[in-house]
């Protein structure tokens, strides 16, 4: 379980107190400093809503459709993404709000 982590962000600080409180082991990845992990790029470039409209400059606004596009530009810019997105075995969700991560959390995964 990997949670796309901006320290500076206070919704990716409440996912990452909501994982704590319930002993849930992560890897608390630092996505500004790291890049996106080259595992998630596909699976993060198809989640809905997983750009930063307001971060985009102009000439990115023509590819936020095209899946394609969307990977090279949080793999170029990772400052675009949306905080915090929790990953794990092949899902992802965006923390916004914040409980939003809880979906994916064991003993809510339905069987």
């Amino acid at each position: 379980m990997r949670l796309y982590h901006n320290p500076r962000c206070s919704k990716s600080r409440q996912a990452v107190q909501l994982l704590r409180e319930r002993n849930i082991q992560f890897e608390e990845h630092l996505y500004l400093k790291y890049g996106i992990h080259h595992d998630d790029l596909e699976l993060l470039s198809n989640l809905p809503n997983i750009i930063r409209i307001n971060d985009l400059d102009g000439s990115q606004s023509s590819n936020i459709e095209d899946p394609d596009g969307i990977k090279l530009m949080i793999e170029k810019n990772p400052k675009i993404l949306q905080r915090p997105v929790l990953v794990d075995n092949g899902r992802a969700v965006i923390g916004r709000p914040p409980e939003a991560i809880l979906t994916l959390l064991p003993e809510n995964k339905s069987e």
